[in-house]
């Protein structure tokens, strides 16, 4: 992949600590063979829709996550991110998602009678019980190789002239991900994960924050190596 683009989050940030202090695992994920395939086209197409079928029961965990990112709130602001966030999800996001899908020949039908996946299963429930068994700040940990992470493998993509886009059949996927509008959508989580960390003291918990931040990280991961396995 190419190296540091334009928004690369600030080194001060939150989120760039936690990725530097887990650069192994960060390459393993963000330079994943399921994204170098689908950069150069070569994807197999089984493998990109078991992803998008896979990709879509996260999405359904990922609106749970916003609720439980409301009940775990102190303060209104809290409480107003985590609705905005989880009616993003459910009123656009998903809809979207379908949409896409049955471009790609799945319909809603078979999106909503898919089994679940281990590696979608291992990510999902482990952002889950560490909002639950955490705070606000734990979840939303959990959730940031997610959010800003593929706002930065969208955007690394995009600006390597190693990606194809013409005729390449993944194009509006890269598009959509190195696209401006995900692009803010990933600067604000960054910036939001600041604003968390600092109530709650971030600076002094970053030792277990770095081990959650690995674990969703490594999870991820093998999101990827799940789909890569479906085309073989």
């Amino acid at each position: 992949m190419a190296g540091p683009n334009s928004n690369d989050p600030p080194q001060g940030s939150l989120f760039a600590r936690l990725r530097d202090a887990n650069a192994e695992a960060w390459q393993d994920y963000t330079e994943h063979p399921f994204l170098m395939a689908l950069a150069d086209g070569n994807l197999s197409e089984p493998a990109f829709r078991h992803y998008l079928i896979q990709d879509f029961i996260f999405l359904r965990h990922f609106a749970r996550a916003y609720g439980l990112a409301a009940y775990k709130a102190e303060n209104l602001d809290e409480i107003r991110t985590a609705s905005r966030g989880l009616q993003a999800i459910v009123d656009v996001e998903i809809g979207l998602h379908e949409s896409y899908c049955t471009d790609w020949g799945v319909d809603s039908a078979t999106l909503e009678a898919a089994p679940e996946h281990n590696a979608t299963l291992a990510y999902t429930r482990y952002v889950l019980e560490r909002g639950m068994a955490g705070d606000l700040l734990d979840l939303y940990v959990a959730l940031a190789p997610c959010i800003i992470g593929y706002g930065e493998i969208g955007a690394r993509l995009l600006a390597n002239n190693r990606t194809k886009l013409e005729g390449n059949r993944f194009a509006a996927w890269i598009e959509m991900y190195g696209g401006e509008d995900y692009q803010t959508i990933s600067a604000d989580a960054v910036r939001y994960l600041d604003q968390v960390g600092r109530r709650r003291g971030a600076d002094s918990r970053f030792p277990a924050l770095c081990r959650i931040f690995a674990e969703a990280t490594r999870l991820e991961a093998a999101f990827w190596q799940m789909g890569l396995d479906a085309g073989e």
